[in-house]
């Protein structure tokens, strides 16, 4: 077997190792049978909820024992196969096993990813919050650049996404935007991407061409579902209704009414622009319950709390990602230093290197270089 391919064939058993160590591979099969008995009682639907949650741990396990068999199982069979043909001097056999392999690398890279989103809320769907920052007209332009690069990303993931409501800036862009994108592990996959965002361009809109900076935050936090329980006292909340506004357009909301909800403890101010008043008030509601939620995730992990409070304003020193266009072209995450030089592969909505680098850091303390020079 040649060295590349000894070399495919490590990455993808230190895949299935983490992948093992996920699921705890040694009990899984145990696990599972007791699942399968708690499922035949005739009593188990008396309460729905714990029924529907028993039913989600017990698909979610055994969605990952057959990933984990199976990506075991198609690494065996190519690896004898790449054997065979080496015996019997078929090398077109052999190169078919290899680019097996190569796919296989990838979907096991992907899988073992995915097994690092085991966050307490990192299967639920999401909302996400865009607001332009330091800049003005510039910042306008550039929240509208990231919204379109969050679509474009769920898109690609065949994630369901709904704007819930947009501001539109005074020239060009958005003051700030609120989406909802709903798909299994779409928090977790998102939640990395809470920070300030920092551009650096030539100016569309300077008539002398000059380089510019610009700054808008995100905010990613999940929609609470029906099996989390928040409280919230009607006494601390203010609910106003008001005209929204809106250029028009493909993008942007035209409806005449609007509900914005303020939580006077926290300060958190939550807004829907849809059809209907009773339809908004709903929609906030859950938004506001979803941001509560996401303060007491915050408050149980001192990592994330630190970062979210690192966010600080979108401006000068807060930044977790640079993007820049001019005088060349380089995207870089700070936390993590990865980057690319495929700006407009990004801005198109090409993420997910830049929230594994994040995935794998918060698991190990650490960037993947960081790890990677330790082995």
């Amino acid at each position: 077997m040649r060295a590349e391919t000894q070399n495919i064939v490590a990455e993808i058993e230190n895949s299935l190792e983490l992948l093992a160590q996920r699921m705890n591979w040694e009990t899984a099969q145990y696990r599972l049978e007791e699942f399968d008995a708690r499922v035949e009682d005739p009593n188990l639907w008396d309460d729905p909820d714990a029924a529907q949650k028993l039913m989600r741990e017990r698909q979610n396990l055994l969605d990952a024992m057959n990933t984990y068999k199976g990506i075991q199982q198609d690494l065996t069979d190519n690896i004898e196969l790449i054997e065979l043909g080496e015996m019997e001097e078929d090398d077109e056999v052999v190169a078919e096993a290899e680019d097996t392999l190569k796919a296989l690398k990838v979907t096991a890279a992907e899988k073992e990813l995915e097994a690092l989103l085991n966050g307490e809320a990192d299967s639920n769907d999401t909302f996400l919050e865009i607001n332009s920052g330091a800049g003005g007209t510039e910042s306008c332009d550039w929240a509208s650049m990231l919204a379109r690069m969050y679509v474009r990303w769920a898109e690609k993931k065949g994630y369901k996404v709904e704007l819930q409501s947009e501001t539109a800036g005074e020239e060009a862009g958005i003051k700030s935007a609120a989406y909802k994108i709903s798909g299994h592990n779409a928090y977790g996959w998102l939640k990395s991407e809470s920070g300030v965002h920092r551009l650096v361009r030539i100016s569309p809109y300077d008539s002398a061409a000059k380089r510019h900076t610009s700054f808008s935050s995100v905010w990613v936090y999940p929609v609470v579902d029906d099996n989390i329980e928040i409280e919230v006292n009607p006494a601390d909340i203010r609910i106003d209704t008001y005209r929204s506004s809106g250029a028009g357009g493909q993008h942007v909301n035209t409806t005449d009414s609007a509900v914005r909800i303020t939580h006077n403890p926290t300060g958190i101010v939550v807004t829907s622009s849809e059809k209907s008043q009773h339809q908004n008030r709903d929609i906030a509601m859950k938004a506001l319950k979803s941001r509560l939620y996401q303060l007491e995730l915050d408050r149980r992990n001192a990592d994330i709390n630190a970062a979210h409070e690192s966010k600080g304003d979108a401006g000068w020193g807060n930044q977790i990602r640079s993007y820049v266009l001019q005088p060349y072209q380089m995207v870089k995450d700070l936390r993590t230093s990865h980057e690319t030089s495929d700006t407009k592969g990004v801005l198109d909505g090409d993420l997910d290197g830049f929230m594994a680098a994040t995935l794998a850091m918060d698991v190990s303390g650490k960037s993947r270089s960081e790890a990677q020079a330790d082995e």
